[in-house]
């Protein structure tokens, strides 16, 4: 059986105020060439679907026409979806019933019985092959908030998470999924599993992500997946790549760079072969960069050299959905005003856009006086001493004349 695994398709995403819709378009059509090039019979997709929980019409247009046409295209098709941090449950399920009608299976929440037991079965999906036979059981796990998570998590039997009734409840919950799944599995059916979450170990984008933190925990540890599950496929992480030592643990990563962080990022679809009830080969399928990310100058540089590497910065004509986007990278030693002027005008004429403005100083990286720091002194000090201190800060010389009395012109009643 052949799987392909994304996520973190964040419709609706915007970088700086540019919108990226024809970028998710674009990898949305070369997705559905490739379920059919590469005879796929599943797709998983583990969340964050969308950018945010309130996603735009069109946005959802993008998602519901993507789903329809990879049925049309390959009938056969299993289609898995769970919800990630970013997503609204409700929202993602709203119209499950309808999709399900065409195959398609969407998780966004855990759901209970009327007795507050959770509806396992509901997480347990079978994936079949291309003659309608069961090949593998899916965990369809969604990301998981402290009301998903089983509400008695004391017989949890992973070591690493019995301190914490969180991590403990998440433990469980898979090893409950996983019990029914080997109650339903034949000889050579294989197990795999979802999720989105932040495992130990994991490299995040600090610009595009967005931090998982309840109860004081952050990250899960590897040994929640048991190993009779062959393949973990997780979401949330935008860099591609495998859990600590566990080659069959794996974040596809993000389809497209979402911050200028992840411009040297190989983003990707993971290609998942099962033999049986294992896991055979674990191949990454490239995917095409629509539109590119420029950062000018490779490293921040003063205002001088900037303008210079911007007007011989040579971009092929392009339309405006397919210009580069590009973040503009200026080390100050001083305040420069006009600045964002100075910029636009050293870029006339050139088909960018012109995204973000980067600005840093040699001293930025150090701190306030420690004194600035504590409560106490904080109460004593006057606005233009903390003025002063954070021109220090940032410029790393004393600030002029000039902008004390502007500024002290501008604290008058």
């Amino acid at each position: 059986m052949r799987l392909l695994h994304t996520s973190d398709w964040h419709l609706g995403q915007s970088l700086h105020n540019f919108e990226r819709h024809y970028e998710h378009q674009r990898f949305l059509d070369w997705l559905l060439d490739t379920i059919v090039a590469e005879r796929a019979d599943a797709l998983l997709i583990a969340g964050d679907i969308f950018d945010n929980a309130n996603p735009s019409s069109a946005s959802q247009k993008q998602l519901y026409r993507f789903l329809q046409r990879a049925k049309e295209r390959m009938p056969h098709l299993n289609l898995v979806v769970v919800g990630g941090n970013h997503d609204s449950p409700g929202r993602l399920e709203a119209p499950g019933p309808l999709l399900e009608a065409h195959g398609t299976r969407v998780i966004g929440a855990v759901q209970r019985h009327a007795d507050g037991a959770i509806d396992l079965e509901a997480l347990v999906l079978p994936l079949t092959g291309a003659d309608g036979a069961v090949q593998a059981w899916c965990l369809a796990v969604p990301f998981l908030r402290p009301g998903d998570v089983p509400r008695k998590a004391a017989d949890a039997e992973t070591a690493d998470s019995a301190a914490d009734p969180y991590l403990a409840g998440i433990a469980l919950l898979y090893k409950q999924a996983l019990d029914l799944a080997l109650t339903k599995r034949q000889p050579g059916q294989a197990i795999v599993a979802m999720g989105h979450c932040h495992m130990v170990d994991g490299q995040m984008s600090a610009d595009s992500e967005r931090r998982i933190v309840i109860g004081g925990t952050e990250m899960l540890p590897a040994g929640i997946f048991d190993p009779a599950i062959a393949y973990a496929a997780l979401g949330h992480l935008h860099l591609a790549q495998a859990v600590g030592k566990q080659h069959h643990i794996r974040y596809c990563g993000s389809p497209i760079p979402l911050s200028f962080a992840e411009v040297g990022y190989q983003h990707q679809v993971l290609r998942i072969d099962l033999d049986g009830d294992a896991v055979r080969e674990i191949a990454p399928i490239a995917i095409p960069r629509a539109v590119q990310l420029l950062r000018v100058p490779a490293k921040p540089a003063l205002i001088g050299q900037v303008l210079e590497e911007l007007a011989a910065l040579d971009v092929p004509d392009a339309p405006t959905e397919e210009q580069p986007f590009l973040e503009v990278r200026v080390r100050l030693d001083a305040p420069e005003p006009g600045l964002r002027a100075r910029i636009e005008a050293a870029l006339d004429g050139k088909p960018v856009r012109l995204a973000k403005i980067e600005t840093s100083s040699a001293a930025r990286g150090s701190v306030l006086d420690a004194e600035v720091m504590t409560l106490d002194r904080l109460e004593q000090l006057k606005p233009d001493d903390i003025f002063r201190q954070l021109y220090q800060q940032r410029f790393g010389n004393e600030a002029p004349p000039d902008q004390l009395s502007a500024f002290a012109e501008l604290m008058l009643p």
